[in-house]
C-alpha cells in the first residue's frame, strides 16, 4: 500500500506509481470526494477531465477585432446592438 505524508503547509507528494496509474501529470487537477461506505468515511481521488475545446479555435475568424475597450466604446457597442431590436 502506498502512503503519503502531509507537510506543515498541508501539501502532499503522490508516489510516482500512483500518478502513473491515475494518468496524472504536473498541473493536473484531482477532485477529492468524501463518501460513507459500510459505516466508514472514505475519500475518493478522481482526476478531473478537461473537456476538449479545440473547436473554439474555429471561432477566431468570426470574432471582431476590437482594440478600444473604453467605456464609451462599450456603450456604443451596446447601442448598436440594441438598434436591431424592437
Amino acid at each position: 500500500m502506498a502512503s503519503i505524508t502531509l507537510t506543515s503547509k498541508r501539501q502532499v507528494t503522490f508516489p510516482r506509481e500512483t500518478c502513473e496509474a491515475m494518468g496524472l501529470k504536473p498541473g493536473d487537477i484531482v477532485d477529492l470526494e468524501s463518501r460513507q461506505e459500510a459505516g466508514a468515511r472514505i475519500w475518493v481521488l478522481r482526476p478531473r477531465t478537461i473537456p476538449d475545446r479545440k473547436w473554439l479555435a474555429c471561432l477566431g475568424s468570426r470574432a471582431q477585432k476590437v482594440t478600444d475597450h473604453s467605456m464609451e466604446a462599450v456603450r456604443r457597442s451596446i447601442a448598436a446592438g440594441r438598434k436591431g431590436r424592437p
